[in-house]
Formats: C-alpha cells, structure tokens, sequence
C-alpha cells in the first residue's frame, strides 16, 4: 500500500511538475511573439515617424538657428519662452475650455462624459475662484522661479540653446526615461504625503476636490507643489542635460496630462483619468500615473473590483463609458 501511494504520490508531482512546465513554455511563447511583433510595429512606426521627422527636419533646424540668432547673447529668454510661457499657455488654453463645461455644463456633447455624475454640475463658483487664485500663486511664485532656477543648472551641464536640434529616437529616449523618473518620484511623494504627519497640514488641501476638475491640478499646498509637482518633472531634463526643444515638449505634455487626469470627464481618444479620479473619491488607491509602481505595491487592489477600473480603457467610440459600464446596473421594468 505504501509502494502505490508512493508511486501515485510520484506520478501526481510529475504530472503538475509538467503542466507548470508546459504553463512557463506557452507563457514564454506568447510574451516571445508578442514581443516581437511590438518590435516589429515599434520599429516600423519610428521608421516612418524618423522619415517625416528627417524631412521636415532642415525646416525645424533652420527656425531654430533664426531664433538662436535673433536671441543671441539672450539666450535665458528664449529659455523662458520655452519652458515656462509656451508650457503655460497650452496649460491655461487647455483648461481655459475645459472650465467653460465645468461653469456653464455645456456644450452637452462634451459634458456627457463626465464621470461622477452629477458633480459639479455647475461647479461651486466660490470655491473655483479660489483654487484658480492658488493655482496662479503657485505658477508665479513657486513654478517661474525654479524653471529659472534650473538655467544655469543646464547650461552648465549641457547648454538647453546649443546649436543642433536632438534626432527623433534621442527625444523618444528622453521622453521615456522622463516617464519612468516622474513615475517613481510621484508616486513616492505623493505616497509620502498621504502619512497622517503630512496629510492634514499639507496633502488634504488637493483633496479637497473629491470630484476633480481640470484646473485643480496645480490646486496644492506649496511643499507639495515643490515635492509633487515640480520636481518629478524637472529632475528628467536636469538628468538628460536636455536641449530646449526636448523641454518645452516634455513641460508641456506632462501638464495637458496632469488636466486631463483631474478633469472629470471621460473623454474619447484621450487617456483615461478614471484612475486619478478614484483616488480623489477614495484617497488610498491609486498613487501613481501610470499605474505600475501601483500595481507592484498593491495599492490599487480595490481600485481592480470597481467599475472604474473596467472604465479605465481609451475610450475609441462616442458613447460615454459611464452609460455602456454603468455604475449599478439598471432595473428591470
């Protein structure tokens, strides 16, 4: 008796030992072909993006060297131009049509998509004036200094005016590691200040907009605007040395992403804000931008059982997500 359950024991473990075996080589075989088929794609679009890029390039360098010469000796004002009024302006054009919705809930095309319905509908005049006063505060007085601050950082590092405009792959490079560097710093930051020392002097002030909106997203106290907001963004380019052009892009894409993951509205073919919006409704998920550090630490587990989360996909057609995945389904009549 022993023998056979022994040797059933022994076929029992070989038979698991396989099927996991067998598990890891399908595992590696899809992760292999998917792999290679993004390598394909990726190459592919660089190919025909660097194509355009290279051709449109001589026109670009040539605008550039114009500016250099009209700015010459002058330099730190083309650098203010560039990474503190230009990233500004698509900031405040940006939400500028994002706070006629939010004031007026129209047009109704747009307002549709909102996504704690019926918050904000119409936004607290009182409290908007004042977070947009703050905003301001933080921008002028907090913001343009450290930009300035940052010049001769650069300069002495790796001039941002030099001559020669970066290649297409080097900014696509830069762009990444950016990514990846605000990811980390955010993320533990913005965890950091979520610690009962930190939180109530200082983080709750952004909470309380527990239905954000998109101008809300520099609505913080100063140390947070520094710690959360600032720095993340500008270690990147300090890191990389980077050339002005790479600075403008990068300030400005990270503050046209930060509206749209406060703006409240689920709109299609922009990324999608319901990660950043649940962690205003609950506070203790969803530390992140991206997600991944999240995923790591598991602090987006509840965040995983929630209709948010099968909401938080690109939105590719026209029919608002909060009415094909509602909240609580609808009752049968």
């Amino acid at each position: 008796m022993k023998g056979e359950a022994g040797h059933m024991l022994h076929n029992e473990k070989s038979k698991q030992e396989g099927h996991i075996w067998g598990s890891m080589r399908r595992t590696a075989f899809i992760l292999g072909s998917g792999l290679l088929l993004f390598v394909a794609f990726w190459n592919s679009m660089t190919w025909h993006l660097q194509r355009f890029w290279g051709a449109s390039g001589y026109f670009w360098q040539a605008q550039w060297e114009r500016l250099l010469t009209t700015f010459e000796g002058k330099e730190w004002i083309l650098f203010f131009i560039g990474a503190i009024q230009l990233p500004t302006l698509f900031f405040w054009s940006f939400n500028g049509l994002l706070l006629v919705v939010d004031t007026t809930g129209k047009p109704n095309f747009i307002s549709r998509y909102r996504i704690q319905v019926g918050k904000n509908e119409p936004v607290d005049p009182v409290k908007l004036r004042q977070s947009i006063r703050t905003v301001l505060f933080n921008q002028c007085m907090i913001s343009f200094p450290m930009v300035v601050f940052l010049y001769p950082f650069l300069k002495w590092w790796g001039d941002p005016c030099r001559r020669e405009l970066p290649t297409f792959h080097w900014f696509l490079l830069e762009l990444a590691i950016f990514t990846l560097i605000e990811e980390v710093l955010f993320y533990y930051s913005h965890r950091l200040l979520h610690h009962p020392t930190f939180y109530k002097k200082i983080h709750k002030k952004h909470h309380e907009w527990t239905a954000p909106i998109g101008v809300i997203s520099l609505y913080a106290h100063p140390i947070e605007h520094v710690v959360s907001n600032m720095l993340p963004a500008i270690v990147g380019p300090l890191v990389m040395g980077s050339h002005l052009s790479s600075i403008t892009m990068w300030f400005s894409l990270a503050l046209i992403i930060t509206t749209i993951s406060h703006c409240g509205y689920h709109l299609p073919f922009l990324p999608s804000p319901e990660f950043h919006d649940y962690h205003h409704r609950k506070f203790n998920q969803c530390y992140g931008v991206l997600g991944v550090l999240d995923h790591l630490h598991g602090t987006d587990t509840m965040f995983k059982q929630t209709k948010a989360y099968e909401r938080h996909v690109l939105l590719l057609g026209f029919t608002p997500l909060s009415e094909s995945i509602p909240e609580f389904p609808k009752k049968m009549e």
